[in-house]
């Protein structure tokens, strides 16, 4: 069992909104504080529930879910989110946390860890989206920008189908990939056009995320353990291949988890994962890292 609650907290701005999960009984060690993006907390309460033993934080970043911005931007900075993050752990005043970030949220720990590494004890980075450090990154990031330029002209359909084409291809990307759009029928998405462009995730907005380059020196230098992991059923996408390339970087071999890049998930969204399976293996992991 767990004691819930939902808090906000005022930085320049934006208002965020986070959730403290704690356990019945007490327990010492630093609270886990999980992070995505562009997805909100709420893809956490699968993964939350199987670790009810201890304290749990959530939060949605600045503009998504619950966290309202006033600062005029749409853009999803890694940097500015992980001021928001410094913030938010200063906050907690429970000290250093440990951390768990998926995708996008994995690209925002990297920066915490390197600027701010006295806020996290051990952090676990699950298939962060970093195309400047493939071998292809060129070719990457021209197919992102197709996905984006394919939602811009034909709508949410369009663009979700091309995303799912450019993320479940295998190995490296050829010159012109994605250069003729599929059929949004081919994954059962509508071909109509709502006229909305506001989807973080296809609309450039996040940008920032998938074009950030870590500074792996000080991720290196910092007293952070650190861990790269990926899921088993993504080995050979571009979210395996992003995380493989990061820990030969880093000098270290890659932490392989259950499931696939939502491995998490537990029918949030409408995607299924391993919950029980990664929560296993993150205990796991995170008991060797504070050990």
């Amino acid at each position: 069992m767990t004691n819930l609650s939902t808090r906000t907290l005022d930085v320049p701005g934006a208002t965020l909104t986070y959730d403290v999960r704690s356990p019945e009984a007490d327990d010492d060690r630093p609270p886990l504080l999980m992070i995505g993006q562009p997805m909100d907390a709420s893809g956490f309460a699968t993964l939350a529930s199987h670790l009810s033993d201890r304290t749990v934080v959530t939060y949605d970043p600045r503009g998504l879910g619950r966290s309202t911005r006033s600062d005029g931007e749409v853009t999803h900075s890694p940097t500015q989110q992980a001021d928001d993050l410094h913030l938010l752990v200063g906050e907690l005043a429970l000290g250093p946390v440990v951390l768990f970030g998926s995708s996008g949220g994995a690209v925002t720990g990297l920066d915490l860890v390197a600027r701010y590494p006295g806020d996290v004890l051990a952090f676990v980075a699950h298939e962060p989206p970093l195309l400047p450090v493939l071998p292809d990154a060129a070719n990457a990031a021209a197919a992102m920008d197709r996905v984006e330029a394919t939602y811009r002209e034909k709508g949410w359909g369009h663009g979700m189908a091309a995303f799912i084409t450019l993320t479940a291809q295998q190995g490296e990307l050829p010159e012109e990939f994605g250069a003729a759009p599929p059929d949004p029928a081919m994954f059962g998405m509508p071909a109509e056009d709502d006229g909305d462009r506001s989807d973080p995730l296809l609309s450039g907005a996040s940008s920032a995320v998938t074009s950030f380059r870590p500074d792996v020196a000080a991720l290196e230098g910092a007293s952070t353990r650190l861990v790269i992991a990926a899921g088993e059923e993504s080995e050979g996408t571009i979210t395996w291949r992003t995380s493989a390339a990061l820990a030969d970087l880093l000098g270290q071999d890659l932490t392989v988890f259950p499931s696939h890049h939502g491995g998490f998930l537990g029918g949030e969204f409408g995607q299924q994962g391993k919950p029980a399976e990664f929560a296993a293996r993150l205990r796991d992991v995170l008991a060797l890292l504070e050990a």
